[in-house]
């Protein structure tokens, strides 16, 4: 007898839309794993930049992804058992995790990593190709997303509070241009999956986002 699929609900959605806050709430609820695949390109393009590895060279950098040692524990991230939780949230980090999320070789190299993180009794998983690459069967597609205006705010706050300089400009600037890098690129193209819920967060907080997806959730799931 076949086993029933474990379910997933993917939410995708650009930088700062609030989609990790949102996910990571939804699967405590749950009580579901979760997974931030934004983070596996994070600690793969921090891993680049400490071994001073061309951004643009696809071949070592797949390597580095290929052989990536992390954990995630609550919101502890671990790289080669090193707490790296605040580094990839840098600006830097992020600009050079958009910059490699467009090499096809970097994205094929995660895939089997992302693919280990659905287990019982289920996974949420949030990104920008959840829905649309690697979990095309999922049970809740979800896009969410919010303005650059709000996006910015968000984001500048987040980096304030980690103790880290920041320009509302500067960030606008830079989610604009993420936004087209994630859009344009030929590979896993940043777009809603087929049949997604559009969930726009511009004006809602994050526990209003949270009980949206989990009234998705109930129709589709119970």
């Amino acid at each position: 007898m076949n086993q029933p699929r474990i379910p997933v609900i993917a939410i995708d959605g650009p930088t700062a839309s609030g989609k990790g806050t949102v996910a990571q709430r939804v699967a405590q609820q749950l009580g579901w794993h979760y997974l931030d695949s934004g983070a596996l390109y994070r600690l793969t393009a921090l891993s680049a930049l400490r071994s001073n590895i061309p951004l643009s060279d696809q071949e070592r950098i797949a390597a580095l992804a290929a052989a990536l040692r992390c954990s995630f524990a609550g919101a502890v991230v671990r790289l080669s058992d090193a707490d790296v939780t605040d580094a990839i949230r840098a600006e830097e980090v992020g600009n050079a995790a958009s910059r490699i999320a467009a090499l096809p070789a970097v994205r094929q190299a995660l895939v089997g990593l992302q693919l280990g993180f659905r287990q019982a009794p289920g996974l949420v998983a949030d990104g920008r190709d959840m829905g649309t690459v690697i979990f095309p069967d999922a049970s809740l597609k979800i896009f969410l997303t919010a303005s650059v205006d709000a996006r910015a705010q968000r984001r500048y706050k987040q980096l304030i509070d980690k103790g880290f300089s920041a320009s509302i400009i500067d960030l606008s600037r830079d989610l604009i241009e993420r936004d087209a890098r994630d859009m344009q690129r030929t590979t896993s193209p940043l777009k809603p999956a087929e049949g997604a819920f559009l969930l726009d967060t511009s004006d809602m907080s994050a526990d209003q986002a949270v009980a949206q997806v989990l009234r998705w959730y109930a129709q589709i799931l119970l």
